[in-house]
């Protein structure tokens, strides 16, 4: 039986639809995870063989259990990877097995916001950034870069807003160093430039060199010190002279990095005019991306992705031209979740196409502090951006959720 290997999956978002869309198309679905609490086929019902490796990096027990699949006559067909740390490794292992393989090293390069930054550095879309290595005197890197505040701290791996700071004083710097070394005491910290004004998130393909546009979708973000995303429109609204200056932006950044073949997704700020690279990631957006582009455009991009990593040609046919809205929702104080009414109303609205609520009765919620702390989606289409909006936000209103706060 043909069948694609997938190197780790979320429990909800676009690795997860990978693992569904695999199994529609007619593959059997092998996934290998480090997360003992996924050992349940009640989670994963599209998955077939489920593979626990407690280190899932120890690349000859990953090739061990494929190779096992092999001998019981399985043809593999490719091997993938969704998530952060895995996609250059899914990379090496199909390429290992003689299968398509994206581009390795430029996704090596694309894990690392450390190693973006300064393969990056020459381009004027760059904003300043510098690196603070383990074992540097904090008062003296304070002393020599407190002029440059508001500043982000960052690790090299940080992904969904963990692990990101806002600090706007020297006291907060400090604190904020302090806080990820003490986390994070073998690893250096990055710290940015703080980029003001509009951010966009740019979802792209490329294949055989081509970039293909899946999107541009204007971002909505707490206004604190999180830079979570609670609001999604799609498409961005942006004129001809903008548009063409972030096409031209997009394909500097791609072809000094070398990437050829793969997914990812921007993330770009307009400052004073001028475009400007807040980060990029080696892979597409996490959570309801997908059903947003879908509905907007009729692609579904996690499987022109996943065909792509079959050796296939993705085709990107826009056969709907929809405005799209999505609205996440977090809570304002943190518990143990009692109930969660209003979902069935929410669906109701004329326009909402989506609606998605993630924790389950008793599980700890919290205020947010990454993107994992999102617990309801409302999607909505419309001719207009502005009717989208609408009936996403009166449709999420209508969500409730019900804690008995921690004693």
């Amino acid at each position: 039986m043909k069948t694609i290997v997938f190197i780790g999956s979320n429990q909800f978002g676009t690795s997860k639809e990978a693992l569904s869309i695999a199994k529609e198309i007619g593959y059997s679905v092998v996934l290998i995870t480090n997360k003992f609490q996924q050992i349940n086929a009640l989670k994963f019902p599209e998955v077939d063989h489920l593979v626990f490796l407690e280190n899932i990096f120890d690349k000859g027990k990953v090739l061990k259990e494929i190779n096992e699949f092999k001998n019981k006559g399985r043809q593999i067909c490719a091997c993938i990877s969704f998530i952060d740390p895995y996609v250059s490794y899914a990379a090496e292992i199909a390429m290992n097995l003689g299968l398509f393989s994206i581009s390795i090293e430029a996704f090596s390069i694309l894990e690392n916001k450390i190693k973006v930054r300064h393969k990056l550095k020459d381009l004027p879309y760059s904003p300043f950034y510098t690196v603070l290595s383990p074992g540097t005197s904090i008062n003296e890197f304070v002393k020599e870069h407190q002029s440059k505040l508001p500043l982000i701290l960052k690790i090299p791996n940080s992904n969904g807003s963990k692990n990101v700071l806002f600090v706007d004083t020297v006291h907060d710097l400090k604190r904020g160093i302090t806080s990820l070394q003490k986390k994070f005491q073998k690893l250096p910290i990055l710290i940015e430039e703080y980029l003001i004004g509009p951010q966009y998130l740019i979802e792209i393909v490329v294949h055989d060199g081509v970039i293909q546009w899946a999107g541009v979708i204007e971002q909505e973000i707490i206004k604190d010190k999180t830079f979570i995303v609670t609001g999604y429109n799609f498409p961005a609204l942006l004129d001809d002279e903008r548009y063409d200056a972030l096409i031209n932006c997009v394909e500097e950044i791609i072809k000094e990095l070398g990437l050829t073949n793969g997914s990812c997704h921007l993330e770009m700020k307009q400052v004073e005019g001028e475009w400007k690279l807040v980060e990029i990631n080696p892979r597409m957006s996490g959570g309801a991306m997908n059903r947003i582009i879908e509905e907007g455009t009729g692609i579904n991009l996690v499987k022109e992705i996943v065909k792509m990593n079959l050796g296939q040609t993705p085709v990107f046919l826009q056969t709907r031209h929809q405005h799209v809205y999505a609205k996440y929702i977090t809570i304002s104080r943190s518990g143990y979740l009692l109930q969660v009414t209003g979902e069935e109303h929410a669906r109701k609205h004329s326009g909402v196409k989506y609606v998605y609520v993630k924790p389950v009765k008793g599980k700890i919620i919290t205020v947010p502090y990454s993107m994992g702390n999102r617990y309801a989606c409302v999607i909505a289409a419309s001719e207009s951006p502005k009717q989208a909006k609408e009936t996403a936000l009166a449709a999420a209103k209508k969500i409730k959720f019900y804690l008995e706060p921690f004693s």
